[in-house]
Protein backbone atom coordinates (compact mmCIF):
# COMPACT_ATOMS: atom_id res chain seq x y z
CA UNK A 1 0.00 0.00 0.00
CA UNK A 2 1.13 3.52 -0.70
CA UNK A 3 1.68 6.13 2.00
CA UNK A 4 -0.75 8.86 3.07
CA UNK A 5 -3.82 6.67 2.88
CA UNK A 6 -7.15 7.43 4.48
CA UNK A 7 -9.87 5.13 5.73
CA UNK A 8 -13.63 5.14 5.96
CA UNK A 9 -15.41 2.88 8.45
CA UNK A 10 -19.12 2.29 7.90
CA UNK A 11 -21.70 0.45 9.94
CA UNK A 12 -23.48 -2.28 7.98
CA UNK A 13 -26.65 -3.67 9.54
CA UNK A 14 -29.27 -5.87 7.90
CA UNK A 15 -26.90 -5.76 4.92
CA UNK A 16 -27.45 -2.02 4.56
CA UNK A 17 -24.85 0.75 4.86
CA UNK A 18 -25.95 3.17 7.59
CA UNK A 19 -25.62 6.93 7.08
CA UNK A 20 -24.08 6.24 3.68
CA UNK A 21 -24.61 9.78 2.41
CA UNK A 22 -22.54 11.19 5.29
CA UNK A 23 -19.71 8.75 4.54
CA UNK A 24 -19.89 9.59 0.83
CA UNK A 25 -19.63 13.29 1.64
CA UNK A 26 -16.62 12.89 3.95
CA UNK A 27 -14.79 10.46 1.67
CA UNK A 28 -15.26 12.61 -1.42
CA UNK A 29 -14.31 15.80 0.46
CA UNK A 30 -11.15 14.08 1.70
CA UNK A 31 -10.21 12.94 -1.81
CA UNK A 32 -10.73 16.48 -3.11
CA UNK A 33 -8.92 18.24 -0.26
CA UNK A 34 -5.90 15.94 -0.05
CA UNK A 35 -5.40 14.84 -3.65
CA UNK A 36 -7.47 17.19 -5.81
CA UNK A 37 -9.78 14.50 -7.21
CA UNK A 38 -13.10 15.81 -8.50
CA UNK A 39 -14.83 12.52 -9.29
CA UNK A 40 -17.25 11.22 -6.67
CA UNK A 41 -17.78 7.78 -5.21
CA UNK A 42 -21.01 6.32 -3.92
CA UNK A 43 -20.36 3.66 -1.31
CA UNK A 44 -23.73 1.98 -1.77
CA UNK A 45 -22.45 0.89 -5.19
CA UNK A 46 -20.10 -1.54 -3.46
CA UNK A 47 -21.31 -5.16 -3.68
CA UNK A 48 -21.94 -6.71 -0.25
CA UNK A 49 -20.38 -10.19 0.04
CA UNK A 50 -22.68 -13.13 0.67
CA UNK A 51 -20.97 -13.92 3.99
CA UNK A 52 -22.07 -10.58 5.50
CA UNK A 53 -25.15 -11.44 7.56
CA UNK A 54 -27.86 -9.18 9.00
CA UNK A 55 -25.73 -8.72 12.13
CA UNK A 56 -23.88 -5.46 12.65
CA UNK A 57 -20.66 -5.40 10.62
CA UNK A 58 -17.86 -2.90 10.11
CA UNK A 59 -16.94 -2.05 6.54
CA UNK A 60 -13.38 -0.67 6.47
CA UNK A 61 -12.19 0.96 3.26
CA UNK A 62 -8.57 2.07 2.75
CA UNK A 63 -8.19 4.52 -0.12
CA UNK A 64 -6.43 7.38 -1.86
CA UNK A 65 -6.98 7.79 -5.60
CA UNK A 66 -8.41 4.28 -5.68
CA UNK A 67 -9.72 1.85 -3.09
CA UNK A 68 -6.71 -0.11 -1.89
CA UNK A 69 -8.32 -2.47 0.62
CA UNK A 70 -11.83 -3.44 1.71
CA UNK A 71 -12.65 -5.47 4.82
CA UNK A 72 -16.01 -6.63 6.19
CA UNK A 73 -15.86 -7.64 9.86
CA UNK A 74 -18.36 -8.42 12.60
CA UNK A 75 -18.56 -5.46 14.96
CA UNK A 76 -17.39 -6.19 18.50
CA UNK A 77 -18.44 -3.42 20.95
CA UNK A 78 -15.77 -2.09 23.30
CA UNK A 79 -16.35 -2.09 27.05
CA UNK A 80 -15.64 1.36 28.46
CA UNK A 81 -15.96 1.99 32.19
CA UNK A 82 -13.33 4.67 32.79
CA UNK A 83 -11.61 7.48 30.88
CA UNK A 84 -8.23 9.15 31.35
CA UNK A 85 -7.41 12.63 30.09
CA UNK A 86 -4.28 12.79 27.93
CA UNK A 87 -2.58 15.83 26.46
CA UNK A 88 -1.17 16.64 23.01
CA UNK A 89 -1.12 20.16 21.58
CA UNK A 90 0.08 19.06 18.13
CA UNK A 91 -2.13 16.07 17.29
CA UNK A 92 -3.95 16.45 13.97
CA UNK A 93 -6.67 14.12 12.73
CA UNK A 94 -8.57 16.48 10.46
CA UNK A 95 -8.89 13.64 7.96
CA UNK A 96 -9.45 9.98 8.81
CA UNK A 97 -5.89 8.90 8.19
CA UNK A 98 -4.95 5.23 8.04
CA UNK A 99 -1.83 6.04 10.09
CA UNK A 100 -3.00 6.34 13.71
CA UNK A 101 0.48 6.19 15.27
CA UNK A 102 0.13 9.42 17.23
CA UNK A 103 -3.31 8.44 18.52
CA UNK A 104 -2.02 4.98 19.41
CA UNK A 105 0.78 6.58 21.44
CA UNK A 106 -1.77 8.67 23.34
CA UNK A 107 -3.90 5.58 23.95
CA UNK A 108 -0.89 3.86 25.51
CA UNK A 109 -0.93 6.58 28.20
CA UNK A 110 -4.31 5.47 29.56
CA UNK A 111 -2.89 3.30 32.36
CA UNK A 112 -5.68 1.20 33.93
CA UNK A 113 -8.42 3.24 32.22
CA UNK A 114 -10.35 1.81 29.28
CA UNK A 115 -10.45 4.95 27.14
CA UNK A 116 -8.79 8.35 26.72
CA UNK A 117 -10.10 11.88 26.32
CA UNK A 118 -7.67 13.98 24.31
CA UNK A 119 -7.04 17.56 25.47
CA UNK A 120 -5.43 19.88 22.91
CA UNK A 121 -4.41 23.43 23.84
CA UNK A 122 -6.64 23.27 26.90
CA UNK A 123 -9.73 22.21 24.93
CA UNK A 124 -11.63 18.92 24.90
CA UNK A 125 -11.45 17.09 21.57
CA UNK A 126 -12.29 13.37 21.09
CA UNK A 127 -11.65 9.97 22.61
CA UNK A 128 -9.46 7.35 20.91
CA UNK A 129 -12.14 6.05 18.52
CA UNK A 130 -15.15 8.27 19.25
CA UNK A 131 -16.52 11.77 19.27
CA UNK A 132 -17.85 12.88 22.64
CA UNK A 133 -20.89 14.72 23.95
CA UNK A 134 -21.49 16.14 27.42
CA UNK A 135 -24.80 16.59 29.29
CA UNK A 136 -25.37 19.90 31.09
CA UNK A 137 -28.69 18.93 32.68
CA UNK A 138 -30.76 20.12 29.72
CA UNK A 139 -28.95 19.27 26.51
CA UNK A 140 -26.05 17.31 25.07
CA UNK A 141 -23.17 19.33 23.62
CA UNK A 142 -20.18 18.21 21.59
CA UNK A 143 -16.86 20.08 21.39
CA UNK A 144 -16.30 22.48 18.52
CA UNK A 145 -12.64 21.51 18.85
CA UNK A 146 -13.14 17.87 17.83
CA UNK A 147 -10.21 16.22 16.04
CA UNK A 148 -12.25 14.33 13.44
CA UNK A 149 -15.59 15.41 11.95
CA UNK A 150 -17.36 12.10 12.55
CA UNK A 151 -20.28 11.01 10.39
CA UNK A 152 -22.42 10.07 13.41
CA UNK A 153 -21.58 13.47 14.92
CA UNK A 154 -22.75 15.19 11.73
CA UNK A 155 -25.97 13.16 11.72
CA UNK A 156 -26.68 13.98 15.40
CA UNK A 157 -26.05 17.69 14.81
CA UNK A 158 -28.32 17.70 11.76
CA UNK A 159 -30.98 15.85 13.78
CA UNK A 160 -30.74 18.43 16.63
CA UNK A 161 -29.93 15.66 19.13
CA UNK A 162 -26.68 17.38 20.10
CA UNK A 163 -25.34 20.92 19.82
CA UNK A 164 -21.81 22.29 19.40
CA UNK A 165 -20.07 24.25 22.15
CA UNK A 166 -16.55 25.16 23.22
CA UNK A 167 -15.58 22.88 26.10
CA UNK A 168 -12.36 23.84 27.89
CA UNK A 169 -10.83 21.13 30.06
CA UNK A 170 -11.60 23.13 33.20
CA UNK A 171 -15.32 23.13 32.31
CA UNK A 172 -15.67 19.33 32.23
CA UNK A 173 -16.86 19.32 35.85
CA UNK A 174 -19.82 21.51 34.81
CA UNK A 175 -21.36 18.49 33.08
CA UNK A 176 -22.94 15.41 34.61
CA UNK A 177 -22.35 12.76 31.94
CA UNK A 178 -20.30 12.00 28.84
CA UNK A 179 -21.34 9.90 25.84
CA UNK A 180 -18.97 8.37 23.29
CA UNK A 181 -20.24 7.60 19.80
CA UNK A 182 -19.04 6.94 16.26
CA UNK A 183 -20.22 5.40 13.00
CA UNK A 184 -20.40 1.94 14.57
CA UNK A 185 -21.82 3.18 17.88
CA UNK A 186 -24.98 5.19 17.26
CA UNK A 187 -26.61 7.40 19.88
CA UNK A 188 -28.79 4.67 21.38
CA UNK A 189 -25.77 2.38 21.81
CA UNK A 190 -23.36 5.08 22.94
CA UNK A 191 -21.38 4.53 26.12
CA UNK A 192 -22.68 6.93 28.79
CA UNK A 193 -20.61 7.50 31.92
CA UNK A 194 -20.81 9.82 34.89
CA UNK A 195 -18.41 12.70 34.53
CA UNK A 196 -16.54 11.62 37.67
CA UNK A 197 -15.23 8.59 35.79
CA UNK A 198 -12.98 10.91 33.77
CA UNK A 199 -9.66 11.21 35.60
Amino acid sequence: MSANLCIETICVENRQLKNASYHDARLNKTRGDLWGYTDTWKLTDLPIPDYVTDERHKLRIVYSKEIEDIRWELHVPRNTQSIKKVYDNEVDYTYKYNDRTRLNNLFEQRGPADEILIIKNGMVTDSFYCNAAFFDGKKWVTPTTNLLPGTQRAFLLDSKIIEEAEIPENHIANYSHIRLFNALVDWDRAVELEIGLIV
